[in-house]
């Protein structure tokens, strides 16, 4: 009886190679242990796959105090897990997650710094020139290394950017040919390459899944691609000068919501122009400049006037934490009064200056919320809790113990496995199971990180983010 066939091709299997002296990526970061204040062991004592699984697993759209902390572990300095090998799994799961919360430039640098020789690691690294606008180094190191292109349309890109047309061509057809390319591609790459031979012709349908390089190319041939729908990486596209400054307006407020674009970028666009219409984004830029000249003419009487309704138009943003950082300082300095006085409160306790802002409202027996107060110097337990929430708050700074399964992890010498299930604690419990807050909070009060406990707690009352 015949045998039953093994292969139902001729073609030669697949085979991926790893240098065996090649050392993991994962110990690379950018931020060490003294500057983070966790320890280099916090991955060493974890298994790599489900460290893996939990960073993919981690919510972006969360508070501003959960992205930033996650933001510091992702560019840690760390010892990698004892089964890592040279793949260096975690050290891409970083990467990608600093790409979901638009991070492109710590993104950048941490690949830099690793030195992109894989073609996985390659390819990330070509994304975030191409989002980033420097894809003409990365072009040069894959016009001398061509076996580092991640795909076809990548290497024929290049070609075509380092000035070789024939063969950014000639490299087109023959892969066309070969079945390399798909009709997508390569009527995108066609037009890229010529476009003057579809004049008149319409325009080529949306992508299904777009790519930082047909993003680029569509770009490129006329046809550009709207951000707003795409990954929060793409919106640093619109905050180039060529871009529209409603389109800027959108993307910097979309970044800072996640902690992207640092403050003063956000403020440069709401008062580079007079707005040129009302309604949305445009009535919120009007009213930062308002509030921004009052306070730099240090009036008050117009900055009871326009701060509530700055105040209001960083609350439709949510982008209050940012707003805060900029002016929580100054407003301290200005004796305001009534509503005026209520919300430099607030944005007071959304800064860094948190502790400082609450310990002077207590002294000046301002008569602001009390539970608020208590819990920016770190001692809510001195005062009655009301709601759910603050119940919650209040039993992780009144000695209550992280749950069991964590803290056992903390024991096992896990603490990064623990700190990102904290964080996906915390991120379940304040939309819904306040008892996570609770378990989350305590974690990390447990191992040190009060900062973030705080004013992760403190946005979580303050902050509107119902979903």
């Amino acid at each position: 009886m015949a045998e039953p066939p093994v292969t139902d091709t001729a073609a030669s299997p697949p085979v991926t190679v790893t240098p065996l002296d090649r050392p993991s990526k994962d110990p690379v970061g950018l931020l060490p242990p003294e500057v983070t204040g966790l320890p280099r062991t916090i991955w060493a004592n974890s298994d790599e796959a489900t460290l893996v699984d939990l960073v993919r697993a981690e919510r972006v759209e969360t508070l501003p105090a959960m992205q930033d902390f996650l933001r510091v572990l992702m560019l840690a300095e760390a010892d990698a897990p004892f089964d890592a090998d040279a793949e260096g799994a975690l050290f891409l799961a970083r990467v990608d997650k600093l790409l979901d919360l638009g991070a492109l430039e710590p993104a950048q640098s941490l690949i830099e710094q690793a030195d992109p020789d894989t073609i996985a690691l390659f390819r990330r690294w070509f994304d975030v020139a191409l989002l980033t606008g420097t894809e003409d180094r990365v072009c040069d190191v894959m016009r001398a290394n061509a076996s580092v292109a991640p795909t076809y349309p990548a290497r024929i890109f290049c070609l075509a950017r380092n000035g070789d047309w024939p063969a950014a061509a000639l490299t087109l057809n023959t892969n066309r040919v070969l079945g390399d390319i798909s009709e997508a591609e390569e009527a995108l790459l066609a037009r890229f390459l010529d476009p003057e031979l579809f004049e008149g012709e319409p325009p080529l349908a949306p992508p299904a899944r777009v790519s930082p390089l047909t993003f680029r190319m569509h770009e490129a041939i006329g046809e550009p691609l709207i951000t707003a729908t795409l990954p929060l990486a793409f919106a640093h596209a619109d905050l180039r000068p060529t871009t529209a400054w409603k389109s800027q307006l959108e993307a910097a407020e979309r970044l800072a919501r996640h902690g992207s674009v640092a403050e003063n970028t956000l403020q440069k666009f709401y008062t580079a122009r007079v707005p040129a219409a009302s309604g949305g984004v445009w009535d919120r830029a009007a009213a930062i400049q308002r509030f921004d000249a009052a306070l730099r003419d240090r009036d008050t009487v117009r900055l009871r006037e326009t701060l509530p309704a700055a105040w209001q138009a960083m609350q439709d943003a949510r982008t209050e934490v940012p707003f805060a950082k900029l002016y929580a300082d100054d407003l301290q300095d200005l004796p305001l009064e009534g509503e005026a006085a209520e919300i430099a409160f607030y944005i007071g306790l959304l800064s860094p200056s948190y502790e400082e802002v609450a310990l002077a409202a207590r002294e000046a027996g301002l008569g602001f919320d009390p539970f608020l107060i208590a819990l920016a110097r770190g001692v809510p337990q001195e005062v009655p809790a009301r709601t759910t929430e603050e119940i919650a708050i209040q039993a992780a700074f009144d000695g209550a113990a992280p749950s069991a399964a964590i803290e056992a992890l903390v024991g096992e010498g896990k603490l990064g496995e623990a700190l990102l299930r904290a964080i996906a604690q915390f991120n379940a419990g304040y939309v819904g199971d306040s008892r996570l807050v609770t378990d989350a909070l305590a974690l990390l009060r447990s191992v040190g990180v009060e900062d973030v406990a705080r004013r992760a707690a403190l946005q979580m009352l303050i902050l509107d983010r119902t979903p």
